[in-house]
């Protein structure tokens, strides 16, 4: 019974929050919380304590990550703005509303990372408050941390 009930008869009778033949399915909805606090984000079904997406344009563990959504550039430009060039609208609060990814600058546009890599991988290029175009890459690695990559 996978460690989680007692086996009588030769079936599994399961621990409360346990389910399944073999007590292998979790009902624990917590691994499939999103950080909106939905389950799935509102886009899956949360069975065995994992996401099932049941919107194919969303993907990843809690179904947040969507590579054709319009808007992953869009969403993230003012924090990569005011974090590579220190201006736009969140100049003055970068510091408090845009620490969620880690930057890396590289010197021209060929240095951006490329879509063969494992990890889905947006590239972007937006407008400034200057009207001067910039280029970045924003991407989301299996452990969910948030990786921008600009153009300095």
């Amino acid at each position: 019974c996978t460690g989680n009930g007692i086996c009588k008869c030769r079936v599994c009778e399961c621990f409360p929050n346990f389910t399944g033949s073999a007590c292998d399915c979790s009902l624990d909805t917590t691994p499939c919380m999103a950080s909106n606090g939905q389950i799935c984000n509102g886009r899956g079904t949360c069975e065995c304590g994992t996401c099932n997406c049941t919107d194919p344009k969303f993907q990843g563990p809690t179904c947040e990550m969507c590579q054709t959504c319009l808007g992953v550039c869009a969403e993230h430009k003012d924090c990569v703005q005011c974090r590579a060039f220190d201006k736009g609208e969140k100049k003055e609060t970068c510091s408090q509303e845009c620490m969620h990814f880690n930057m890396t600058r590289v010197e021209s546009r060929d240095k951006l990372p490329q879509p063969v890599q494992p990890d889905p991988l947006s590239h972007c290029k937006e407008k400034d408050v200057d009207d001067c175009w910039f280029y970045f890459t924003y991407s989301v690695n299996s452990n969910g941390e948030a990786n921008v990559h600009v153009v300095e």
